[in-house]
């Protein structure tokens, strides 16, 4: 969401950069609405002025006994066409908010400029993919005959695009957030948090997923509840509509929730094994910082995120999308992509993003220091890690010849066993 004095004196140079991302803005229509809002605020305070000057006369010639009569009809019927024009200013306030909340946030200027993802930039690698001494299988191969991941009961339960995990696969993913959790809150500083998992519309429109992702979203039908589609959503909202301590900033919060999406427009991505679902598991981070910290915090929040993988000995690269890829409310983002070998490439498993003021905007979150004018926040956040993904990811990095798979060393503790093999595992 943008301000609209801002947006107002800026427009050529916002439309050009929009443009950066292959959105079109429609400036004329914007023109055509403050125009015609500014003719009503005119001709209403024209009016207005006029009414009090017409008052103030009937006060008078009360006072000398004459009949005020056809001045007070006068004076009611100003007070008419003041009350259309005002009626008029608010629904182009309306038509206004809806134009800005349909229009994205510009982009940072450090984001590569491009249409699509083949423009975005590479950073930098970490970890050397392992050279096998057999063909490493995919996922939906190695959790079937493992035992541990079960797409066909899944779909009978709730149809494609959902999951059953049994026994040690179950273990893993509870294993996986557990330490994500922990890792975060013990060594990176956020303070965990617990949202609803189900939100109203107002939190997703604090955060750009409503109006515009609406097809994206399950509703709860009867009740304005939409399931989460990721926590960045009832986090980023715990505190709209509040004025923050600006000596409290940055605030760092991590939390572990499912998230739920149709995935309308994915439509044959994916479509084997558990890369795309309807449902799955995340451990997300969401800073809330003062402007001038936010791009120190968001190298920050990313590096926290690599950490992980880091640890669990997961091959990755760090990739800067271009303008052209960036999601709805985004100013900046990095997608850390990690090695699958049973599919031969890099796939994402987490996002980082910097929205700047864009949610603070529209969930009215701000933040004063002392006796200053109180400033919109600028919020970030990031997925540390998508926990079905990482599953993923240690399922084919760390399978064996004999068809079992290794768990990392610095996860064992958590899932409680040293390989997962077939028909059941083996206790450390």
């Amino acid at each position: 969401m943008y301000d609209l004095q801002f947006f107002r004196a800026n427009l050529d140079a916002i439309r050009e950069r929009l443009g950066d991302r292959g959105y079109t803005l429609d400036a004329q229509t914007f023109r055509d609405l403050d125009a015609r809002r500014r003719q009503c605020v005119t001709e209403s305070e024209k009016l207005k002025a006029e009414r009090n000057q017409a008052t103030a006369e009937i006060g008078k010639l009360r006072k000398q006994g004459i009949d005020t009569a056809e001045r007070q009809q006068q004076v009611r019927a100003i007070g008419d066409q003041v009350s259309a024009l005002d009626g008029q200013v608010e629904q182009l306030d309306t038509e206004f908010r809806d134009f800005l909340a349909r229009v994205p946030n510009l982009p940072h200027e450090s984001v590569p400029v491009g249409k699509d993802e083949h423009a975005n930039q590479e950073v930098h690698r970490w970890g050397k993919p392992r050279e096998f001494s057999f063909t490493p299988k995919a996922h939906w191969d190695l959790g079937s005959e493992l035992g541990i991941l079960d797409l066909e009961r899944a779909a009978k339960v709730a149809g494609a695009r959902f999951a059953v995990y049994w026994g040690a696969g179950a273990r893993l993913e509870r294993g996986l957030i557990n330490f994500m959790l922990d890792v975060h809150t013990r060594e990176h500083g956020y303070q965990e948090v617990l949202p609803p998992f189900l939100v109203n519309s107002d939190s997703l429109y604090g955060t750009g997923n409503l109006p515009k992702f609406a097809d994206d979203l399950f509703k709860c039908e009867k009740y304005d509840l939409w399931l989460a589609p990721t926590a960045e959503v009832p986090v980023t909202n715990l505190f709209r509509d509040e004025t923050l301590n600006g000596d409290s900033l940055p605030i760092s919060l991590c939390a572990y929730t499912p998230c739920f999406r149709s995935e309308a427009g994915s439509y044959g991505r994916d479509v084997r094994g558990i890369i795309r679902q309807h449902q799955f598991q995340k451990v997300e981070l969401v800073k809330f910082t003062r402007p001038e910290q936010s791009y120190e915090e968001h190298e920050k929040l990313t590096r926290n995120a690599e950490i992980i993988l880091e640890k669990l000995e997961l091959p990755y690269r760090r990739v800067a999308l271009s303008t052209g890829d960036l999601g709805f409310s985004s100013a900046k983002t990095y997608d850390l992509e990690v090695w699958l070998p049973g599919q031969n490439g890099y796939k994402e498993i987490s996002s980082c993003s910097n929205f700047e003021a864009f949610q603070a905007r529209r969930t009215q979150i701000r933040y004063r220091t002392g006796k200053s004018k109180p400033d919109f926040v600028h919020t970030l956040n990031g997925s540390a890690l998508a926990v079905g993904r990482t599953w993923v990811a240690i399922l084919e990095n760390y399978q064996e010849s004999d068809g079992s798979v290794r768990i990392p060393a610095v996860l064992q503790p958590y899932v409680g066993v040293e390989f997962i093999e077939p028909g059941g595992f083996r206790q450390i």
